[in-house]
């Protein structure tokens, strides 16, 4: 069994899972994307040796890397963790919305414009107060609450001016007065293994932007919302973050498809990066034991 994993930092959960791999006597190579060359006719060069590969998880911090690197290596035949078409899904707002509408999971109500004056008319169509977000991004960077008529045109304004590409994108989302957190569940191989609920003062209640979190009892409720979400991506491992809606009870907001855990391991009191190990090494046992039968 030889299975690698992609980084472009080795964060705290890096080095867990790491850690997770050689307690299980696995063999895991860790693999610095920025060192390596892809030809695309010609699987071992540049310095990755991926032939040598059962599985690869993707631990990179950039997603221009990401969707790279698992790209080329799909296209080689080497399993991802998580596959592309899924990383695709969570890491594009919208993409995770219109997934999650198609399977019949809940989420809130969302407009989508692509200039400022329709972007106007899809934030007076939702409502105030409604929430302006790229749909690219995360640690909630880029978030706006958006209370009235003059802050929507201030703010479009400037995004379709100074913006990049992809601010020109207007996703416009419903306000859930939803209490002050957030939840988090951590689903692995279509099963949630753990739950955060995150808390702040702050309506953005994310860790990153100083949300405190503890860890909390899966309900029945929150299992099968969070499988249907998880599925609804195609994900092998993802975190999916959900909305208290005081109406509609619970809502899925994102999906996370390289999940940060530093602190949830504690807090749960669950080994998040040794599940996560197990469950890479059992789709690795599966990729090569199809790998066997074809060849």
């Amino acid at each position: 069994m030889h299975i690698a994993m992609t980084y472009t930092r080795l964060r705290t959960e890096e080095r867990m899972l790491l850690d997770a791999f050689e307690h299980l006597g696995v063999n895991c190579t860790p693999i610095d994307l920025r060192t390596i060359v892809f030809n695309p006719l010609v699987p071992g060069e540049g310095g990755g040796q991926w032939e040598d590969y059962d599985a690869v998880i993707d631990r990179s911090v950039s997603l221009t890397n990401t969707l790279t690197s698992v790209a080329m290596l799909e296209h080689f035949g080497i399993r991802c963790i998580n596959p592309l078409g899924a990383i695709e899904i969570c890491a594009d707002k919208l993409a995770t919305t219109l997934a999650l509408v198609r399977a019949g999971v809940p989420t809130p109500a969302i407009r989508v414009a692509t200039n400022a004056q329709s972007g106007l008319e899809a934030i007076e169509a939702i409502g105030y107060p409604a929430v302006i977000k790229p749909t690219v991004g995360s640690w909630g960077r880029l978030v706006a609450r958006i209370n009235d008529r003059d802050a929507a045109e201030a703010i479009l304004e400037h995004r379709e001016i100074l913006g990049s590409v992809q601010q020109g994108v207007f996703y416009i989302q419903e306000h859930i007065d939803k209490p002050d957190r957030d939840i988090r569940v951590f689903v692995v191989g279509g099963e949630p293994i753990a739950a955060i609920m995150r808390s702040s003062a702050h309506w953005v209640t994310n860790t990153a932007r100083g949300a405190t979190a503890q860890g909390m009892e899966i309900t029945d409720e929150l299992r099968e919302i969070s499988i249907n979400a998880a599925a609804a991506t195609g994900g092998d491992i993802v975190a999916v973050d959900l909305l208290e809606c005081p109406d509609r009870g619970l809502l899925v907001n994102e999906l996370n498809h390289s999940m940060e855990f530093r602190n949830s391991t504690e807090t749960t009191g669950v080994n998040i990066p040794e599940l996560v190990a197990r469950h890479v090494v059992r789709i690795a046992e599966e990729a090569r034991v199809e790998s066997e039968i074809l060849v």
